[in-house]
């Protein structure tokens, strides 16, 4: 548990590990502090952003969406290793994870495997988005995974923490699988090396897959709550989304666990893909999982598929 730094310090700190800083407009007062509160502050979050360009990538972070108001994390790592300050303060980063989670992190434990989605990690973690596709394909290059090493280090070497304060979005989340192309494992051996300490020797965890119920999926298509309000509250539309969007049938923006137009287009795709249509000539799927798509689906990406 620490106070978070202040911006100036927050700067210094990665510069004081040899890091390429590039300070983005008015980053020290950008953040969404009117939304909640920000600290205290008990890790580092990892992510990659599905994003190809620096440039792209840091506009994007820094200004976010029409459904995800930026910034979208604390600083952008891009392949060169420079790191890109967007925002400080709360930003929209980590979003609903596991409580589980969090006391590990607070109690210098290895991460448990996350299966709820009810506590605010906006409030808790700096945030990092990786400029990488995520589709376990883009490379990452030996400058930017230093770099991911070094941010880690120099906020857990300001605050007296280990690397075990280092998570990724996809420890902390149900249904996220970022970052995608290292394990955080690997990485928090690295960090630990950095720091001078004896790397934690990783968990051997026999994680069940997750599951989704297909009831409560036809229920959240069929309500279909659209893409604004309050996301559904069962994990499985992520975990579902989450899929489609490995799939490149739904844009990341759109993972924000509503089961809304977007999701039921992206479900239709899916769909017919397998081969389903319409009732009527030339008409598309109807975007409501069905047994067998959902099965097929849950099959692919590591979930079960419950009635």
């Amino acid at each position: 548990m620490a106070i978070p730094m202040t911006a100036p310090t927050f700067a210094d700190t990665l510069r004081d590990e040899g890091l390429v800083v590039v300070e983005v407009g008015d980053w020290e007062h950008h953040n969404r502090n009117h939304m909640g509160p920000w600290g205290p502050v008990h890790g580092v979050m990892i992510h990659h952003t599905v994003t190809r360009g620096a440039a792209a990538t840091v506009d994007i972070c820094r200004k976010g969406h029409s459904t995800l108001p930026g910034p979208l994390c604390h600083g952008v790592i891009t392949k060169d290793g420079t790191v890109h300050l967007v925002g400080y303060g709360r930003a929209n980063h980590a979003g609903l994870g596991d409580d589980d989670v969090l006391r590990a992190v607070i109690a210098d434990k290895a991460p448990p495997v996350d299966n709820e989605a009810g506590t605010d990690g906006n409030r808790h973690f700096y945030g990092f988005e990786c400029e990488n596709l995520g589709d376990g394909q883009d490379p990452w290059p030996a400058a930017q995974l230093l770099a991911i090493e070094r941010v880690a280090a120099g906020i857990c070497r300001r605050h007296g923490w280990t690397e075990r304060s280092v998570i990724g979005h996809l420890e902390w989340q149900p249904g996220k699988v970022d970052p995608r192309g290292f394990t955080m494992a690997s990485m928090r051996e690295r960090i630990a090396k950095r720091l001078g300490l004896e790397p934690q020797p990783a968990p051997l965890p026999t994680p069940s897959k997750p599951s989704v119920s297909l009831s409560k999926l036809i229920a959240a298509a069929r309500t279909n709550p659209g893409m604004k309000g309050t996301p559904c509250t069962y994990a499985g539309v992520r975990i579902w989304e989450a899929a489609l969007v490995d799939e490149g049938l739904l844009a990341k923006p759109r993972l924000d666990g509503h089961f809304g137009s977007d999701t039921v287009t992206a479900t239709s795709k899916w769909q017919e893909r397998l081969g389903y249509r319409g009732r009527k000539p030339g008409q598309p799927a109807d975007g409501i999982p069905g047994p067998d798509s959902a099965r097929r689906l849950g099959t692919k990406h590591g979930f079960t598929v419950v009635a």
